[in-house]
């Protein structure tokens, strides 16, 4: 997949392109659905596939008091947009200059001029440009006129009754909510967390289960506080069983401000400071709770290392 970040630098496409628009945070199966139907038109019509996306949230600069946490950072969005097979990602700045920018102008600028686009394919709840003015049949219009079709694409069902169309927002809402299973669900795969490891107060490591204390940036979106199954990915590839932690240390601590994501290895000994990992939420053990004695909370950890072996079949 080639990556373009510069509109002065934009892709060969002698067949035109088709295209899809969004921010795609999680690439989760709604957008793999919006995905599979681009290249399915640019295969009939010997046509590119290409996505059109965000550096950061709009919703970052338009509104950043209320702004969403992310489900995926820019470095795992295009890794799991080239799992997909487009050919191509246009990666735009979006910054206030952008948020004003007509719909008319968009079009011109990003879907005509750079990728020749022969169709564009978006989710039927899809807007743009300025205050969002720009819709669906605003961009049928726009077609018509630059000549290009648009496929207005209905969301897709989570799998369960009753539930909500699979959305970013609806993960983010599972998550929360401490619904791993159906955030798992509606991405497809487990939930994944990159981070760097810093020191802590090494508590774990006192108590017989070291643990890394994985710093994710503050725009991450974390799981509910509890005990999870999970995976470790070393930045050398290698991968570890682990039993996740993400709370506050109620045993310890009376308030804290924010959660921590703590992951201690199974079976692993070795010095982790400083590394990038990326954590893996395979299942959601138990709650965070707090404990009257540090006898307690040690044989609790020894049950939650089981559990997650157990979960993870190792």
């Amino acid at each position: 997949m080639e990556v373009i970040r510069d509109l002065g630098a934009c892709p060969e496409v002698p067949g035109g392109s088709v295209v899809t628009i969004g921010f795609y945070d999680g690439v989760h199966l709604g957008h793999r659905l919006v995905i599979g139907e681009v290249r399915r038109l640019a295969a009939e019509r010997g046509s590119s596939t290409a996505v059109v996306t965000f550096d950061r949230h709009p919703a970052a600069v338009v509104r950043p008091e209320s702004a969403p946490l992310l489900l995926t950072d820019l470095e795992q969005r295009l890794e799991l947009l080239a799992e997909t097979g487009v050919d191509h990602t246009v990666v735009l700045h979006f910054d206030e200059a952008r948020s004003k920018e007509s719909p008319e102008d968009f079009v011109r600028e990003v879907l005509v001029e750079c990728l020749r686009a022969r169709a564009v394919v978006v989710g039927e709840d899809f807007h743009f440009g300025h205050q969002r003015r720009g819709n669906v049949s605003l961009l049928r219009e726009l077609g018509s006129r630059h000549g290009f079709e648009v496929d207005g694409v209905k969301l897709v069902a989570s799998g369960v009754a009753g539930a909500r169309p699979v959305s970013s927002t609806a993960i983010r809402e599972a998550l929360r909510a401490g619904d791993l299973e159906s955030a798992n669900r509606m991405l497809g795969r487990p939930h994944e967390v990159r981070g760097t490891v810093e020191r802590g107060d090494e508590r774990g490591r006192e108590l017989g289960f070291p643990t890394a204390n994985v710093a994710v940036p503050t725009e991450t979106c974390l799981p509910a506080d509890g005990i999870y199954a999970g995976w470790y990915r070393r930045p050398d590839g290698t991968v570890h069983a682990a039993a996740l932690n993400v709370g506050r240390r109620p045993t310890f601590y009376e308030a804290a401000e924010s959660s921590l994501l703590e992951a201690h290895l199974l079976g692993f000994s070795g010095d982790l400071y400083g590394e990038r990992a990326a954590v893996t939420f395979v299942a959601r053990l138990r709650a965070e709770v707090r404990f009257e004695s540090i006898d307690d909370l040690v044989e609790q950890m020894g049950r939650d290392c089981d559990d997650a072996r157990s979960v993870l079949g190792v």
